[in-house]
């Protein structure tokens, strides 16, 4: 089993290199990883990590046609996340284009594949927080990212009917942990949190903007990055072994299935820091105001019926193992 040659693009971002990480902690080191290297900020993600070929985003296409490896499996969670990014184009060459190639090279060369879509693709929830197929072409996403995100979902959809590959999207609802440092605006409120603890003494955390909501009291789904890398792991063992049948291709979400507030992630975040809690509520930027989620919570269902059983870690305790084994050290995974 040790012996399966793997593909990871996107794996000098923060989730990306956690899996890299995970897997060189399950024995496999046959991994060629693929991502935009130039960003020395990111190399402390996957220079100390076990892999085999180094491959520079643009060149990775070239490069599988020249030397056309033997691969048992591919992630592809290389992307342009920025929310904060309205330039659609950027979006749609590297998440919607790009994913349209990793996919066709998959199913040409029968691999299984585990993508990264995103909750952002549920927009406000005007249809829910279940992952079903029918409703992917009513989604209607708040920004460009989420955007591409669902553009990529819904053509990859009417892909499958004459594919025999396996395939799973997940849907990443908030996801935190180790590795983020690179991310600059685009890290996790823990991250913000912890750093402007050690600063001020406080958290700032955004207003609401709704009446139907106290400040601090916007609700997310939010997941430590180490299930992420397990769900992705048990997957992987699942359709590589033998135990994956067609019918549960699709897209899954992946969250903890329980929504909470900023609020109680800024006291996770004192609480970890041995700190007490002193929240500032402050004005949310206008440039995000209007595309701004304030409930999301991921229906569990449905992975939970493919087979995945295993508790994820709650909100407190995927904060405090962040904030005091990571955080606290400047430590990578």
């Amino acid at each position: 089993m040790l012996s399966k040659k793997i593909l990871i693009t996107g794996a000098a971002g923060f989730i990306g290199s956690y899996l890299l990480g995970y897997l060189n902690s399950k024995g496999y080191e046959d991994i060629i990883i693929a991502d935009d290297f130039s960003d020395e900020d990111k190399w402390f993600n996957f220079d100390s990590k076990k892999f085999t070929d180094k491959i520079e985003r643009e060149e990775l296409f070239d490069w599988l046609e020249q030397n056309d490896p033997p691969i048992d499996f591919v992630f592809h969670l290389g992307a342009r996340t920025d929310t904060t990014e309205f330039d659609y184009s950027i979006h749609e060459k590297l998440n919607v284009e790009y994913s349209k190639k990793i996919w066709n090279y998959c199913v040409a060369k029968n691999i299984p594949l585990v993508y990264a879509s995103s909750a952002a693709t549920y927009g406000a929830g005007e249809f829910g927080y279940k992952d079903d197929h029918d409703i992917v072409e009513k989604l209607q996403p708040l920004n460009p990212y989420g955007v591409s995100k669902n553009e990529f979902d819904k053509w990859l959809l009417n892909q499958t009917k004459e594919s025999s590959s396996f395939w799973t999207g997940l849907k990443f609802f908030n996801v935190y942990g180790p590795n983020e440092y690179h991310k600059a605006r685009m890290t996790s409120m823990i991250f913000h949190g912890y750093n402007q603890i050690k600063k001020t003494g406080k958290i700032k955390l955004f207003k609401s903007h709704r009446p139907d909501f106290k400040d601090g009291e916007q609700l997310r789904d939010f997941i430590y990055v180490e299930d992420v890398a397990k769900v992705c792991y048990w997957l992987m063992k699942a359709m590589v072994n033998g135990q994956w049948t067609m019918d549960k291709n699709g897209l899954y979400n992946l969250g903890t299935g329980k929504a909470r507030s900023f609020n109680d992630l800024a006291n996770a975040t004192f609480t970890a820091m041995n700190k007490e809690s002193i929240i500032e509520y402050i004005d949310m930027p206008e440039d995000i105001r209007d595309k701004y989620q304030y409930f999301t919570e991921a229906d569990m269902a449905k992975l939970r019926e493919a087979g995945y059983a295993e508790e994820f870690y709650s909100l407190e305790n995927g904060v405090s193992d962040y904030v005091t084994n990571f955080l606290s050290k400047k430590k990578f995974y």
